[in-house]
């Protein structure tokens, strides 16, 4: 059961509830639950207005209780990167799950496959052996699965190369008994890594034409696309201003990193980790918060409270800091990081230290990091165990 997996968290981090968030045992990953939902609220509220869906996607944060709290906002669903999310997902009570990746591999298309049972599933495919490897684990699985075809707007990574391809595809998809085609999707994840808003626009208005190409080729070969899914944090509104687009997979707005904050305005920074100065050799501070603690991909962390210094060096284990007078800490004094990039700092961690009013109120496990989760999934507790709700 996911209440086993919460509770085994909440017992190994709980003494931290109660606690302000300036006093916790370091490296700690904190959520500011306040900033976290107005940033849902406010994504709600813009994706309302550009009159499309919202399936944030989970491999941001890989936490149920968040996933929850943007459903309630107005999310149409959620889309995850592997299987493995995308059951605990489901496990959490959540049915409406894209796997925005191709899945490949006899033990991962078997669990998706037993996971499909339960109905509101989709996957993606771009290849035609994919696609009977799929259905071939649905038929042994007794299932069936919905399906997007993927298609390359771009980015070079997953997803048909062509046009035709995709077409070919569809008709291969209409072949095989237990897949059920809804439509495509195209990621233009290489528009947002551009700085440049105008250069993005151009970029992603030209992925999105192919995208639009190739969904107008799959209907006019006699195939509905009731799904069309793209687009991410640094393309929400210009990929979901697009009529044809029905969601966009935006995740990373509910954190609002160091990466995304100077590509998307209107968010605030929900998710920091807590670090101790270990090392005091002035002007060099070093804090026990490093590469094994924050994400610095695209962009470096920063300290909150302190955003004119810029660290010298991340370490595994050390972040260090040049600092002048104006810097009061010193040995054993902590400060909060905003990290460069927030998913793969996530990963880095067990538990999310949830704040409210600067104490700690909550422990949130971090749970989809891996296949090994299945067996805690199913795991009868002891009898002696008590759960929380």
């Amino acid at each position: 059961m996911i209440h086993f997996l919460r509770d085994q968290i909440r017992r190994a981090y709980g003494s931290a509830i109660g606690r302000h968030r300036r006093e916790l045992v370091t490296p700690a990953l904190i959520l500011d639950l306040d900033v976290a939902n107005r940033n849902i609220a406010t994504m709600a509220a813009k994706v309302a207005a550009l009159k499309t869906g919202l399936r944030p996607h989970t491999k941001v944060q890989k936490s149920p209780e968040l996933a929850q709290l943007q459903l309630k906002a107005g999310a149409i669903g959620v889309c995850c990167a592997t299987v493995w999310e995308a059951i605990v997902m489901r496990s959490a009570g959540i049915t409406n799950v894209l796997v925005a990746n191709i899945t490949a591999g006899r033990e991962k298309l078997a669990a998706i496959a037993h996971e499909a049972r339960g109905g509101g599933l989709i996957m993606t495919l771009d290849d035609p052996r994919n696609a009977t490897d799929l259905n071939d684990a649905l038929h042994s699985a007794g299932s069936s699965t919905d399906v997007l075809i993927d298609v390359d707007v771009g980015m070079g990574r997953g997803g048909v190369r062509s046009i035709p391809a995709a077409v070919s595809l569809a008709q291969h998809i209409a072949k095989l008994p237990h897949l059920q085609l809804r439509g495509l999707q195209g990621y233009e994840g290489h528009c947002m890594l551009e700085p440049d808003r105008a250069i993005r626009i151009a970029k992603a208005s030209e992925a999105m034409t192919h995208l639009e190409a190739a969904v107008a080729a799959v209907e006019q070969a006699g195939f509905q696309c009731a799904i069309v899914s793209a687009a991410g944090t640094g393309t929400y509104d210009i990929t979901g201003a697009r009529p044809r687009i029905t969601e966009v997979q935006a995740g990373s707005y509910v954190f609002m990193d160091n990466f995304h904050g100077n590509l998307v305005p209107g968010f605030s920074p929900a998710l920091t980790v807590l670090g101790t100065v270990v090392i005091e050799h002035r002007p060099t501070l070093v804090f026990d918060s490093g590469r094994k603690s924050i994400g610095i991909d695209f962009v470096p962390p920063t300290l909150v409270a302190y955003p004119q210094y810029q660290a010298r060096y991340f370490a595994e284990e050390h972040a260090l800091f040049d600092v002048d007078e104006r810097c009061p800490l010193g040995l054993g004094d902590t400060a909060e990081f905003i990290p460069g990039y927030a998913p793969t700092t996530v990963n880095l961690h067990d538990a999310y230290h949830v704040v409210e009013n600067d104490h700690v109120v909550d422990i949130w496990p971090i749970i989809p990091r891996g296949p090994g989760h299945l067996g805690l999934l199913h795991q009868t507790p002891p009898a002696s165990s008590h759960h929380s709700a």
